[in-house]
């Protein structure tokens, strides 16, 4: 089986031709090499293409079959399909110009029927993703293992009630983790898709999160082992598929990272329709993990408000991210993280082609936020009127306050004090956001 080049109708690499361009598909907003606050926007923003969606989901939902009938999915030989899925991987690589894709291990080789037979088709993949790398432009931002799909993982990996299946677990992690040193990966993903409970009828929450806490431990132990510099990503999520996931957010993850004593090594793998399936906002997801010092790397996709549940969609609201990548490059921007298109084309998109669109299409909304974001910075359209809101808290007084240089009978007293009468001052939220849109 050969899924060549032409798989695309397309043939060159997508090229940024301005916003008035009435080309496609072409970039509108992303100039790759625009320097934004000393950077070139292509490092600021770090695009990575994600295998499992782009070309492992065959268009499935819960009411229907695929719909994308990809070549590469069906034939006698789980090995020649997975090399034809690489070259075609690549192959959108070059066609977008991306510096950088991620994978799961199932994603990128075919399971075995053991550990060891899994293990070693990944290393055989791994082989020809080196070898293509060798020629390419593409690098690996993460790489991350499938402890979730498989009926083994039914009750959870590194939380589940059997031992051995958490010693398999470990096994596939090792593999997934040392392939991504040897491919240069960034960082090493763990999403915990079934490290949760459906039901606390059978469900020892105390037993199951020490678990949890001493599978990150090993992983964060054999990472130095192997010399991996980059940081291990937890990835929150509330449910789906469990009812309750043991990383909802990102203060439950702070929470988790604080009682085993992870926070040195674990950084967080934001994503936004995670974060309103927990009932927040994509920006304070963000802003509480750069407060708390556990920021890593963003899933970049959307979900849609009128859905409960994880739609994966391209990320193209400009306004919604120009706020979380001002958030961002307020605090100095990515160092081994990026933005990982986490989002799957419809399955009524049945082209080829609209994976480039679709890719081409969320870079430049991203691109169009950025800039957005690094103008309201340049301007200090928010820091200004933030620092303003907080300012009595940089003066002597508020200085002495969080210093512990005041007591509470000292506070008290000067509270009690003749004249003393503080009067509340405006928030000014309509103002600030009318000149959020000013930018947007």
């Amino acid at each position: 089986m050969n899924a060549s080049a032409k798989f695309f109708d397309a043939s060159t690499p997508v090229a940024f031709a301005g916003k008035d361009t009435g080309n496609t598909p072409t970039f509108r907003w992303y100039d790759k090499d625009r320097m934004v606050h000393g950077r070139r926007l292509e490092d600021h923003l770090r695009f990575a293409v994600c295998y499992w969606h782009s070309f492992c989901w065959p268009g499935a939902d819960p009411f229907g079959g695929e719909t994308f009938l990809r070549p590469w999915h069906h034939g006698s030989d789980p090995m020649a399909m997975a090399r034809a899925k690489a070259d075609v991987a690549f192959e959108l690589f070059r066609l977008l110009d991306v510096p950088f894709f991620t994978f799961h291990d199932v994603d990128a080789a075919p399971e075995g029927a053991s550990l060891s037979e899994s293990v070693a088709n990944l290393n055989a993949i791994a082989d020809l993703f080196e070898a293509k790398m060798a020629t390419a432009k593409v690098r690996l931002l993460w790489g991350t293992a499938n402890l979730f799909t498989h009926r083994r993982y039914m009750a959870g990996a590194a939380t589940n009630p059997d031992p051995e299946i958490f010693t398999y677990a470990a096994g596939q992690v090792r593999a997934a983790l040392e392939v991504t040193h040897r491919l240069g990966g960034q960082n090493y993903v763990l999403w915990g898709g079934r490290e949760g409970y459906e039901t606390l009828l059978n469900t020892d929450l105390k037993r199951e999160l020490d678990q949890l806490g001493r599978f990150v431990s090993l992983v964060v132990e054999h990472k130095h082992k192997i010399g991996f510099k980059g940081p291990i990503l937890i990835e929150p999520k509330p449910k789906e598929p469990t009812k309750h996931q043991y990383d909802f957010d990102v203060a439950t993850c702070y929470g988790f990272l604080a009682r085993y004593d992870l926070l040195k090594d674990v950084k967080l793998n934001i994503e936004q329709n995670h974060a309103i399936l927990a009932g927040h906002s994509f920006h304070h997801e963000v802003a509480l993990a750069e407060a708390l010092g556990v920021f890593g790397s963003l899933d970049i996709n959307r979900g849609d408000d009128l859905l409960g549940w994880d739609t994966d969609q391209f990320a193209m609201n400009v306004g919604e991210l120009a706020l979380v990548f001002h958030e961002i490059l307020n605090r100095g921007g990515f160092t081994s993280g990026g933005l990982n298109f986490d989002a799957k084309i419809r399955r009524q998109s049945i082209d080829p082609d609209d994976l480039i669109h679709a890719h081409v299409g969320s870079m430049d909304a991203c691109a169009r936020a950025f800039l957005a974001a690094a103008d309201m910075l340049d301007a200090g359209a928010l820091t200004t009127p933030l620092a303003d809101r907080y300012g009595g808290w940089a003066g002597a007084e508020g200085r002495a306050i969080l210093g512990g240089q005041r007591s509470l009978a000292d506070l008290s007293d000067r509270a009690l004090g003749p004249g003393f009468d503080p009067q509340p001052r405006s928030g000014r939220q309509e103002y600030l956001e009318s000149l959020v849109n000013r930018y947007v």
